[in-house]
Order: C-alpha cells, then structure tokens, then sequence
C-alpha cells in the first residue's frame, strides 16, 4: 500500500506540474509590420485590434511604432481577427489568426494597407502564409511552410525555389542568368568563403527564416552579378526560451543532425545552434569525343568511362544576441562556423579508337582526394533610430576566414599498349580566403513621411591565396620529384570602394524608386612565377529604376531597368593547370575583363483570394560576357582539349517566366512555374559561338493539410539550358515528403522520397571546330529519408495589457 501511496502522490504532482506548465505555456503572441501598398514605407501611429472569435468589442488595441512595427504578448491559444486602420487607407483585416501550442507566436508579416479614395472599402485576407509569396521585384520562398524543407540544408530548399536552378556540384543560379551572388542577410556570402556550396550543403534548413529571389535588385545591393538570392536566417523573437532538435537519416547512409535555441527578455534575445551532416555520393559518367584532324582531314575518337564514390561530412556552428540598447538603438552580434571534410575515390578507364573505331590505346587511372575546409565568420550591426524625423542610421561590419587544403593522387596505367609507361603524380592545393567589409546606411522619411530617401557607404577588402604543388613520382629513383611547371602560388587583393543614394516616392496608386550606385574596384594579383598583374582601377555606375502601378486592389503592371556588373574572380583568372585528365585539362585566364549587363523587365500581377499569376518580360544584353571555351588541338594523331574562361563575346536573352498559384481551400496549395530564355551569342572567338538557342526551366508543386495532423508535399523540376559551345541537358528530378505530428504538435516525423523515377541524369553536348562532344553522367540521387523533429518551449509569462475603455 504505502508503494502505491507514493505512486498516486508522485502522478499528482507530475500531473499539478504539468498543469502548472500548460497554464504557463498557454500564451502566445501576434507581431506584424504596417506599409503602404504603393511605395512600401512603413505607416507609423496606425490602429492594430485583435479580437476574440465571433466578438464585436477588441481584445486588444495597440499602434504602430515608427517603424510600422505592432506586437500583442500575453494571448491564450485559440483563433483570433486582428483588423488595421488608418486614415486615408483601406481598412484590413486578418481572419484565422490561430495560436497553438505549435505555433503559439505568429507573425502576420508585412501587411499592405492600400489607397482608399471613397474611405469606405475593406479588404480581408488570411493570415496564413503560402509557402511562395509572388511580388513584382522578388519571389519568396517560406521555408518554415515547406515539409521539405524540414531536416535539410541550403542546398535542398534551394532545389525547389521558383527561378533557382542547382546543378550536380551544389550551385544555385538564377535561371537565365550567367552570374548570380548568393547573399545572407544582405550581405555577400561569396566574400565570406572561396567555395560558397560548401557553406550552403551544411548550413540547416531550421535555421532559415525564408530565402528572397530578385533579379534585378535595389541600389543597396552589390552592382555584381545579374542576379541575387538572399538567404535570410531566423532571429529567434520568441519570448522565453524556445527551439528546437532534429535528426534525418537515409538509405543511401546520409544523417543530418541539428539543434536550434534562442531566449528571448525584455531586452536582448541569444540565439545559438549546431549541426552536423554526413553524406555518401556515388556516380557514373561517359564521354563520347569526336576529334577532326583537319589536316589530314582525319576523325578518331575518344570513348571515356568513370566511376566516382565520395564520402563527406561537416558541422555548422552558430551563436547570436540581439541587444535593444534602447528604444532608439540596437546591436546585433552573430558568428558562424563550418567546417568540411571529404574523401573520394574514382576510377577512369579512357579508351582511344582510330577513324575505324578500332580500339588503340587504353589508359587506366584511379584518383584519390582528401580534402578539408575551415570558414568562421563574425558580423556586428549597429542602428540608431531618430525620436521624431523617423530616420535610421546603420553600421555593419563582417570579418571572415576560410581555408581550405586538399591532397589529390593520380595513378595512372596502360593495358593497351602493355609497353605504356605508367605515372603517378601528387597534387596538394592550399586556399586561403579572408575579407573584411564595412558599411554605414542612411534612411530618411521626406515630404511628410510620404517619400523615403536612402543613402550608403560601403567597403570591401578581400584576399585570397592559393598554393599548388605538384610532384612527379620517379620509378627510377623512387622518389617525388616536384613539377615547376604545374606548382605555383596564385595571390589576389580585392578592393571595392562603394556608394549609393535612392529615392522612393509613392502615389496614391503609383510607385517609383530610383536609385544610382557608384562602385571603384582596385584589383592585384601575382603568381610566385614573378608573373604580376596590376588591373587599373575602373569606376562602374550602376542606375536602378523600378516603376510599379497598382489599379482594382488585386492588379499590379511594372517596369524595372538596371546596369549590373560580372566582375572575374580568382578561379576565372588563376592560370594555375587542373590535369586530372591529362588529355582535358583546364585553367584559368589573367587576361579577363567584366563584363557589364543592361536588363529590364516587365511584369504584370493579378492576385485574387484563391489565386495568383505574375507573367513577366525580361530582356538583358551583356558585352565581354564569361563563359568556359573549349579548345582542341590535334598533333600526331593525339587530340589535347583545354577549357579555359574567355570574354567570348556579346549576348542577348529574351525571357519570359510565368509564375503563379492556387489555394483553393486553406489545405490544398498548388504553385506553377515556367521560364523560357532565348539566348543569341555574337563572338569573333570562333563561329561556333554565333548560335541561337532556347533554355527551359519549369517547377510544378502541391501540398496538402490531411485528417489525423498529416500532410504531404511534391515537387517536380525539369531544366534544359542552352551556353556558348552547346547545351546542358538534366532530366526531371522529383521529391515528395509526407509529415505526421506528435505529443501535442511537439514532435514531427516526416519521410521524404527524392527522385523515386530514377537516378538524376545530366547530359551536356559541345562542339567547336574541330570536335564534337558528348558527356553523360548520373548520381545516386534517389534517396528515402526518416526525420524527427521535437520542439521545447517554455514561454515566459507576461501580464497582458489593460483593456481599453
């Protein structure tokens, strides 16, 4: 008895424990931001309510701060209407706003408040956010509204993305365009770290908040790249202390492990989180060349097979605070740590057949790779806002070191002739990569807060040192000997010297924002050889102009134009010599200058409550465009390919992109996308290079609510895309993920299927004057995946407001 005394006594006060906690934990809160429709500035003093289901009388009544900014704290778990108004504009409201244990703190995000002539109008919408949101300057892909984005990293949420296509290595570029920049934050990660897919493979998707799309960006962003995909991680608002942990595992022997925690007070929020990957990879590829001797007036043929199976891993550290000194100033301080390693091993059989296909020489090689990489990055942001003009003035500052080291052995061998001499070579590659940028931005409401004027400064220093050794082994005297011809050290200093001013202004139905910025770049760089190179100092101007017009509060019609620049970095110049392939062999060129693009577009948006559709033109000619160019050249019957980068000419691409989607119900959601690029390429480098050609990228994507706290998502992507030797074709790749909630929406099981058709196949076909060639290859992409994720909360309790009179 006195057993199940203590048993009962110690349930009673498990169960007053957990009560207790329910009570505590049964508070939630509402955020959101108030702007005007036409021109986005923010609407300071405007009356926010939130009222209970079905009640006439507000719960709560709040206004905007100066920055448009409304927070409700201390609301019970249920469904809520939150409604905005200010004179001079439509009224607004938001019905469904649910609060839960899982989603106890919503943001209702930027609301738009629209010109009211006759002040009689309203609008209604939902509160709940899509997982793409469709604007005239960007796309926004919601990550925490993806399942499967859930358990995964950067670079699978950017697989999914409208307009981003990634290729086999883990590059994301924008469709149609030649360089894109990938940013965090709003700051350039290609300056944070020489090989930004590594960054991107490891960072976790629970840390990204969304990730903005934007082709032709504002004055405030870099004038480099025609394009930039911004990447915009959490901040962790929650009031209390909250996050989260997960772990993901596959049959191809893939595991992801992360966890993610912030706390929030009165005054300062800390943020911090760690994750860690493992991933397998193993792939096939064929290459078919045919070499045209035209002095002989002769072809042969090179008939290749490989085999490649990679091993790689890697962590990610993150620590954050986030300190209001005061209602007027703020400092944000964030650090970040990767690290990498990997392995692989791949096996090349390269087989030479004469003009009658019969089989001459066959040449084995096996190549082994280790490699590690390091990248820390330290960002400090400091803001001060003014009491009554509403300006803000920001101070940012970024410190980043990465390196990387890499040991790469070549054994080569030859079953045809059996006399072939073999080779082994050992090749160690060294990368330092280190930066610091420094900007100070300007905001200033004018004209009665109806304008907004910006200005900035901004500087950019980075350095980057890449040291190559190659040794030759002697089967003679069994001894390395070092190759001068192939070692060197490749040194690169950047400076970029930067500002800008823009202006908004905003109509009662028109908005224009323009803007100009002015970009000084100072470039050296050496080889230990004694080769210098000193590039004169250039200044680029970069004017940027975006016209957008909304009618009907559901129509929008606009128009931007903006100069951008395709600076060459170190890879593109370094002449060090890649011979992995000692019949293909590649390098960079010194000799590069950028390339400046002119781009416009023009996009039409129609949103209706269930749907919306945002066609778009696009148009851009480039000169000095940078591409890979291939070049053969046959001796004695030997054909020696060397791909290289070259300003091959001028270019022209037509586009048209369709995006849209439909919801008609709040658990069925459907998001469509097709982008058509007509490329025209005008070069005197050789007239394989006048060609015309069309590039497609289309995305279709469903998810669904399902009974029993279940849903399900699918995405299917197809790419084929046109360059300046030929084509790159991929086939379809697919994914699909099912999730399933537990314990009071507390933990999440989710299984995901990707590419269940099939392997992903890539097929690139190039040609020049004098060969034709073919490549193939595939990679174990077909992947089941188990994850679990479990949430902890524990909100702190804060005294709601008082009621109104």
């Amino acid at each position: 008895m006195k057993n199940y005394a203590i048993l009962i006594f110690s349930l009673l006060l498990l169960s007053a424990g957990a009560m207790q906690a329910h009570t505590l934990a049964d508070k939630g809160s509402i955020t959101g931001k108030v702007i005007e429709e036409v021109g986005a500035l923010p609407i300071p003093s405007a009356v926010v309510a939130v009222y209970e289901l079905n009640a006439e009388r507000p719960f709560q009544t709040t206004a905007t701060d100066e920055n448009g900014v409304f927070k409700f704290n201390a609301l019970k778990y249920g469904t809520y209407k939150v409604k905005v108004s200010f004179v001079g504009f439509a009224s607004l409201t938001i019905n469904e706003v649910i609060l839960t244990e899982k989603d106890f703190e919503r943001n209702l995000g930027t609301l738009k408040l629209g010109s009211d002539q006759n002040n009689l109008s309203e609008v209604t919408i939902t509160a709940e956010k899509p997982v793409i949101e469709f604007a005239a300057d960007k796309i926004t892909y919601n990550v925490d509204k993806s399942i499967l984005a859930e358990g995964s990293t950067a670079t699978d949420i950017l697989k999914n993305v409208p307009m981003v296509q990634v290729d086999i290595d883990g590059n994301a570029t924008i469709s149609g365009k030649r360089s894109t920049r990938i940013f965090i934050d709003g700051k350039p990660s290609d300056y944070m770290t020489s090989n930004i897919a590594d960054l991107l493979n490891v960072l976790p998707s629970d840390a990204i908040e969304k990730i903005e799309v934007m082709t032709n960006p504002p004055a405030r962003y870099s004038g480099d790249g025609e394009g930039v995909i911004n990447i915009v991680m959490k901040k962790g608002f929650a009031i209390g202390f909250n996050g989260n942990a997960g772990i993901t595992a596959g049959l191809q022997g893939n595991t992801n492990m992360n966890t993610n925690a912030s706390y929030r007070s009165k005054n300062y929020s800390l943020t911090g989180g760690a994750a860690y990957r493992s991933n397998i990879g193993k792939s096939t590829s064929h290459s078919y060349r045919e070499n045209f001797d035209l002095l002989k007036d002769t072809t042969f043929y090179y008939d290749n097979y490989a085999s490649n199976r990679s091993n790689s891993n890697g962590g990610n550290f993150r620590a954050g605070l986030d300190w209001d000194i005061s209602s007027q100033q703020n400092l944000r301080v964030t650090s970040n740590f990767n690290t990498n390693n990997s392995s692989s091993r791949a096996g090349t059989d390269f087989n030479f057949l004469n003009e009658d296909f019969a089989l001459k020489r066959v040449r084995n090689q096996i190549s082994t790779a280790d490699g590690s990489s390091h990248n820390f990055v330290f960002n400090a942001d400091y803001s001060i806002k003014g009491t009554e003009s509403g300006d803000k003035l920001s101070i940012g500052l970024t410190y980043n070191t990465n390196n990387n080291d890499n040991l790469r052995i070549q054994d080569q061998k030859y079953s045809l002739p059996v006399t072939g001499k073999p080779s082994l070579r050992e090749n160690t590659n060294g990368t330092g990569n280190d930066g610091l940028t420094f900007n100070i931005d300007y905001d200033r409401p004018v004209f009665k807060k109806r304008d907004q004027l910006e200005a900035g400064l901004m500087y950019n220093y980075r350095r980057n040192n890449n040291d190559q050794l190659v040794r030759d082994f002697d089967f003679v005297t069994q001894q390395y000997v070092i190759s001068e011809k192939l070692s060197n050290e490749f040194r690169y200093n950047e400076r970029i010297f930067a500002g800008y001013t823009s202006y908004n202004y905003r109509g009662k139905s028109i908005g224009v924002k323009a803007g100009v910025r002015a970009e000084l770049t100072d470039v050296d760089f050496d080889l230990s050889t004694g080769s210098n190179y000193n590039v004169k100092p250039y200044l680029s101007l970069f004017p940027n102009i975006s016209i957008n017009h909304f009618f009907k509060k559901r129509y929008n019609i606009g128009a931007t134009y903006s100069v951008r620049i395709n600076r060459p970095r170190e890879i593109a110049l370094n002449p060090q010599i890649n011979d992995n392939d000692t019949l293909n062999i590649s390098y960079g060129n010194p000799g590069l200058v950028p390339a400046y693009t002119h781009q416009m577009d023009i996009s039409f948006g129609a949103f209706g409550e269930q749907w919306s559709f945002t066609p778009r033109l696009s148009y851009s000619t480039s000169s000095g465009v940078i591409e890979r160019y291939r070049a053969v050249t046959v001796t004695d019957g030997v054909a020696k390919s060397e791909t290289s980068y070259y300003n091959v000419g001028a270019n022209d691409i037509f586009g048209l992109i369709l995006i849209g989607n439909y919801r008609p119900n709040k658990k069925l959601s459907t998001n469509a996308n097709l982008t058509l690029t007509q490329s025209n390429y005008r070069s005197s480098l050789n007239s394989a290079l006048n060609r015309k050609g069309l590039s497609i990228r289309s995305a279709l994507g469903l998810s669904m609510q399902l009974p029993l706290k279940t849903a399900f998502e699918a995405n299917v992507n197809y790419a084929n895309n046109v360059n300046a030797q030929g084509r790159a074709k991929g086939s379809v790749t697919s994914s699909l993920a099912a999730r399933k909630v537990f314990f009071k929406n507390r933990l999440n099981a989710r299984i995901s299927v990707s590419d269940p058709f099939g392997r992903r196949n890539n097929s690139l076909f190039s040609e020049g004057v004098n060969f034709r060639l073919q490549s193939y290859s595939t990679s174990n992409t077909s992947n089941v995946t188990l994850s679990l994720s479990y949430r902890f909360t524990k909100i702190k309790k804060v005294p709601p407001p008082p009621k109104p009179n």
